[in-house]
């Protein structure tokens, strides 16, 4: 069995000791056993480990995932090489320590494979950038912590990820049903990455379910300042009027700025979101009907919430 870093609670010392064997290891460097250089080695190999995972106290964080948690958090929505995180771990397995920070902790680290996807979307780029990040210059083994908060509904919905990524079903089909068994809830890249078994193409079909589909994907991009970069959250589980499906996205947030994001009609906003109330969200209504003639434009939409929006239509039929 591999042998694990011991941290001693005492960097110093562990780097004097360092130093000490790197030190003595001059004398080895002068012989010709191969063998016996590598072995020599060995100490100092396991002394640098128990350094660098001493350099978070064992009293805040006492295992190696804590470390790596620990180590995020402190550096929130910034790009973190991998190493870095091999170096506070102190173990070699580090990768799997991630992993299992996402699915069964509910920590949302970003990989670089998942911004890479992310940089066919335009709006994306853009968003990342605002915050520092250009996903056509991140590594895949970069890692990046999109949020402090632990997200503890999330071990849940890996269990139903693991469910719909065994189907022989599209990826768009996929991501739909995963959606829709998580109305309301925000998913992150990395969820639907893995739901896509790793294919590129999940950003795309996002977009496509959402300005083909009609189905009311909200992101950051949208609207939905309350979102972080990369989330996206199924706001009603109903697809748009077919006609209001197509609206670009730069008009629609453009109408539901002018608006003061709230219904036109009763003036629901989502700060007023309970669980009783049937308004849920904010959609698009076209003053002229798309199939009267009416344009995708700002002066020909308005913003209702959905009881409205609903409302407004039966007056048409």
């Amino acid at each position: 069995m591999a042998r694990r870093s011991m941290p001693n609670g005492n960097p110093e010392k562990l780097r004097q000791s360092l130093v000490e064997l790197l030190t003595n290891f001059a004398t080895e460097l002068k012989r010709s056993d191969l063998r016996k250089k590598v072995i020599a080695l060995i100490p100092a190999f396991h002394k640098l480990r128990d350094l660098g995972s001493s350099l978070i106290p064992e009293s805040e964080a006492p295992s190696a995932r804590d470390r790596i948690i620990a180590y995020l958090r402190q550096y929130p929505q910034k790009v973190i090489d991998g190493d870095e995180l091999m170096v506070v771990s102190g173990i070699g397995e580090w990768a799997r320590r991630v992993r299992e920070l996402r699915v069964q902790f509910g920590w949302w680290i970003y990989s670089g494979v998942t911004f890479k996807d992310m940089a066919e979307d335009q709006e994306e780029v853009d968003s990342l950038k605002a915050i520092g990040i250009d996903p056509s210059k991140i590594k895949p083994d970069q890692y990046v912590l999109m949020r402090i908060e632990e997200d503890r509904d999330a071990a849940h919905r890996w269990n139903v990820l693991n469910e719909i990524r065994t189907k022989k079903i599209a990826v768009k089909d996929k991501i739909i049903e995963y959606f829709r068994r998580n109305v309301g809830v925000q998913i992150t890249g990395e969820e639907l990455k893995y739901l896509a078994k790793d294919k590129s193409e999940w950003p795309r079909r996002v977009r496509e379910l959402r300005t083909e589909d009609g189905w009311p994907i909200a992101t950051k991009n949208t609207g939905r300042d309350d979102l972080a970069v990369g989330v996206y959250v199924l706001e009603e589980d109903k697809q748009t009027y077919e006609h209001d499906r197509k609206i670009p996205d730069p008009v629609r947030v453009e109408v539901l700025k002018r608006d003061g994001f709230k219904c036109a009609e009763c003036g629901w906003s989502r700060n007023m979101l309970s669980r009783e109330d049937p308004r849920k969200m904010l959609e698009l209504h076209h003053r002229q009907h798309h199939k009267d003639g009416g344009e995708n434009t700002a002066e020909n939409l308005i913003t209702l919430c959905n009881v409205c929006h609903d409302t407004e239509h039966r007056k048409k039929h």
